[in-house]
Formats: C-alpha cells, structure tokens, sequence
C-alpha cells in the first residue's frame, strides 16, 4: 500500500487532477490560489527512479508508471550521453584543468627566471652591457639580493665569496746572505667584493673552480714569499715574524688586486733550513743566554745579600719606628688624658666660677633690690622733706631777696641821680664827693684807734733842716686839727685824750680783776 501510495503521487494523472482541483489552506485567501508549475519543487524520486527499472518490466513502471520517468536518473550521469555530447559541468572542469595547467607552467618558467642571490656569493648576468667609469662591460653583478633573468638574452654565472685557506710553501728559499730557508706559513684568501677590484676577479676567474683559483692565489703568494725572504737576513726572518708577514702583505698586494683577489690574513708557521745556519744561531744565542744567565745569577746572589742587608735595615728601621710611633702614640695618649683632665679641671673650675658669679649675680639684684628699698626710704624720709625745707627756703630767700633788690634799685637809682648830680657840678663834683666819704671813714678810724693801745707818740720830721717841716710846726698842727673838726666835726684833741684814759682804766680794771 505504501508503495502504491508513492507510485500514485507520482502519476502524472493524479498531479494533473490536484492542479485542476488546489485545495485551500487555513489563514488566508492566497493559501489556495493556483501555484506557477515554475515554483514547485521537483518531486522526491522513489526507490524506482534511484535503482532504475525493476527486472522484466516491458515499458511501464510500478503499477503502470511511465517509462519516461525510468530514464530521469540518466540526465544526472557524467559522461557522453546517446548523441555524444557531454553536459555543462564536464567542459567547466575541462577548462580549470587547462588554466592550471598553464597557470604551473607560468610558475615554473617564472622560478627559472628568479635568481636569489646569498651573502657569500656574487651573480653575473651576462648578455647585456652596462658602462662602467670610461668602459664598457657586457654583464651586471647582484651581490646579495634577488634579481631576474632576461630570458633568452642573459645567463647567470656566480663567483662563491667565502674564504679559502692557502698552505704556503717555500722549500730551499735564499735568505739575504745566500743561506737558504724552508718557510711554511697559512694565507686567508677571498675574492673581492667591492668594485672595480670584483671586475678583475670575474674577467679572470669567471668559469673556473674553486681549486683553480686557489691554485693561481698559491702560486702568486709562494713567489712574493720568495722574493721578500731574499731582501732579509735568516735573524731578521726569525727574530721579528710580524714584519716579515707585513711586508709579504705589501708585496702581494699589487698583484693579488690586479687577480680580483684579497688577503685577509698571512701568518709564517715554521722557519727552518737544510745547513742548520739556525742551529748554530741559536747555539751562539744558548751560549749567550748562559753567560748572561751566570752573571744574571751571581749578580742575583749578589742582589739578594745586599737585599737581605737592607731588608735587615728596614726591618730595624722599621722596628725603630714602629717603637717611635708606639712612644708618640704613648706621649700622645697621656698629653690626651692631661688634657682632658685639665679640660675637666677647667670645667669644674668654670662651673664653680659659673656658680660664683651667679650667686653673686643673685647677690647683687638683692643688694640692688635694698640700694632700691633705701633709695626709696631715703626719698620719703629724707629727700622729700629736704625738697620741702629747699622748696620753704628758696621761696624764704625769695622773700628776703626782695628787699635787698628794691634797697639795691634805690641805691641805684640814688647813684643814677648822684651821677647826674656830679655831671651837672663840674669840677668840684669831685671834692665834695670826697668830703662826704671821709667822714665814715674818719670815724672807722678813730673807733679803731681808740681800742688801741698808745703809750708815747713821736713826730719826727722828715725834713733835714729843723725850720720848715709842718710836722714839727704846732701852729700848722693845730691848724689842721681845728680845720678836721670844722669840715668833718671831728675833735682830734679830744679823741687823743680818750685814747690814753682808756688804756688806764682798762688796766686798773685789769689789776682789779
């Protein structure tokens, strides 16, 4: 049933009758609307169709299937079909085949053109010309890199760059003095890498192997070495190696960069010779070495007895001295002690000092503090009074002054009037001015006489002769008494008189008494 079920679905008969009647599906008007044949999916092949016709079927299928749909699995098959054509997806295939093909033939053909060139090594791409200074040259160099070849027109050669070691040999060589030497040494060779030094290489080893080029670098080495050994004697040769090997360098220098080539390093391994001349060089040199190794030894020993003296010397030198420090370092320690005792002496001394003066300090403020109490004590119970009593007595005397000034502007003004007095008197201003201060002083005198003592007065006259002198004139004498009794009112005689009664009754007073 289910296969009929299949077989049916298939009929053409029963798809035309579901075109003619769609049926609708829910949730929409569109649902059922009839589809284009273009949109539908091409229906599932049965068992029939994947496995072909089933045995004794004549021209129908299952259950009266059309042969034509026997024949669908035949469009899917590769290859020619009954006509002899092939279908759309062989002849794509054919097509990337051929690409590929092609696309590695290009590849190959483009690796055969690519050269890369190494570190070490130079490539020539011979075929095109170039200009090189004033000439021109019929190849270019890559050094290092990647470059292309010009198909059909260039080739590639390349010269390796790496070093070659060279074993040098002179057998038989003459030295400078006809004695002939065996010189074996080692050279480090390398074709040149810079221009135009590199031109002459390619020009001269472009072709050749390595050993031919090291056999043309040998050669030319092995006769520079030959011809330096002739221009030095067999000592300069072994005494000094370094400059036999630079001047070897300098010789074949020329030469090696006219070749393309260049020496990196030269070294003389080994010098030896057939007639022993440096044998007996050296057993002059061994005799030598041994004299100056006696006399080397005995002026040693010699050295060494004067050394072990004046080691001996330093060592007492060194042993005084070291006694001497020791005694510095002593005297230096007790100086140091001392003077950190006196320096603790100094501060002891100093603080007592510091507490001296500062109790003397404290002293002093509380002497200040009394000189201060007494100061004061002294202003209120003696200064201040003595301002008073100063203060009373000044204005006292101000009040005493006060006349004595009036009586002195009086006695001022009076001399004022005296004055204009006596300016306006003239002549005789003068003696009567006199006049009146003789009284006082006439009185002052006989007050003064008469508290003295006279028991006798005697005039002597001045004069020589006896007759003219007015001392010893009475008449003249009595004269001028009346004439001082009558100006001043002063009695002479009388006052004479009391005089000498006085002295008598003082001295009965006296004897009395």
């Amino acid at each position: 049933m289910a296969a009929g079920r299949a077989v049916g679905h298939a009929d053409p008969a029963h798809r035309r009758h579901r075109e003619a009647h769609p049926r609708r599906r829910r949730g929409g008007s569109e649902a059922g609307r009839r589809r284009d044949p273009r949109h539908r999916r091409r229906g599932r092949p049965n068992a029939a169709e994947l496995h072909g016709p089933v045995p004794g079927d004549a021209g129908e299928g299952v259950r009266g299937r059309p042969a034509r749909h026997r024949n669908r699995r035949a469009r899917h098959r590769v290859g020619p079909d009954a006509r002899g054509r092939f279908p759309p997806v062989t002849w794509l295939w054919f097509v990337i085949g051929i690409l590929l093909t092609f696309g590695g033939l290009f590849l190959l053909s483009l690796k055969s053109l690519l050269y890369i060139c190494q570190p070490n090594q130079v490539l020539i791409f011979s075929g095109t010309s170039r200009r090189i200074g004033d000439r021109r040259v019929g190849y270019r160099i890559l050094k290092g890199g990647m470059g292309w070849r010009r198909p059909f027109i260039e080739r590639v050669d390349s010269l390796d760059l790496t070093n070659m070691i060279i074993e040098l040999s002179a057998q038989g060589a003459y030295a400078k003095g006809g004695v002939p030497l065996n010189v074996q040494g080692v050279a480090n060779v390398k074709i040149a890498s810079h221009e135009p030094v590199l031109n002459n290489a390619i020009e001269r080893f472009l072709g050749k192997t390595r050993t031919e080029i090291m056999a043309i670098a040998k050669a030319t080495l092995e006769g520079s070495l030959r011809g330096v050994l002739a221009t030095m004697t067999p000592e300069e040769i072994n005494s000094d190696r370094n400059l036999l090997d630079e001047r070897i360098v300098q010789e074949v220098e020329q030469d090696m960069t006219s070749l393309g080539l260049i020496v990196d390093t030269l070294k003389i391994q080994n010098i030896t010779d057939d007639v022993r001349y440096l044998d007996s060089i050296g057993r002059i040199r061994n005799a030598q070495l041994l004299s100056s190794a006696r006399v080397a030894e005995a002026t040693a020993r010699a050295d060494a007895i004067v050394r072990a003296a004046e080691n001996r010397e330093q060592e007492m030198q060194a042993k005084i001295q070291a006694e001497t420090t020791v005694s510095k370092a002593d005297a230096e320690k007790r100086l140091r002690e001392a003077q950190t005792r006196m320096s603790a002496l100094v501060a002891e001394e100093r603080a007592a000092v510091a507490a001296l003066v500062a109790q003397a300090r404290a002293d002093l403020d509380v002497q200040r503090a009394r000189i201060e109490q007494v100061r004061r004590r002294l202003e209120a119970d003696v200064v201040a009074p003595a301002q008073a009593e100063c203060e009373t007595l000044e204005q006292q005397a101000a009040a005493a002054v006060a006349p004595i000034v009036e009586e002195g502007k009086a006695k001022a003004e009076a001399l004022k009037k005296l004055a204009s007095s006596w300016a306006a008197a003239g002549d005789q201003a003068r003696q009567i001015f006199l006049l009146q201060k003789l009284e006082p002083i006439i009185r002052q005198l006989t007050d003064s006489i008469a508290e003295t003592r006279i028991e006798r007065v005697t005039v002597i006259d001045s004069r020589a002769t006896g007759t003219g002198g007015s001392a010893t004139n009475p008449a003249r004498l009595l004269a001028l008494s009346e004439q001082i009794k009558e100006v001043f009112g002063i009695d002479l005689v009388e006052k004479l008189q009391n005089i000498g009664q006085r002295p008598v009754a003082q001295r009965a007073q006296e004897e009395g008494s």
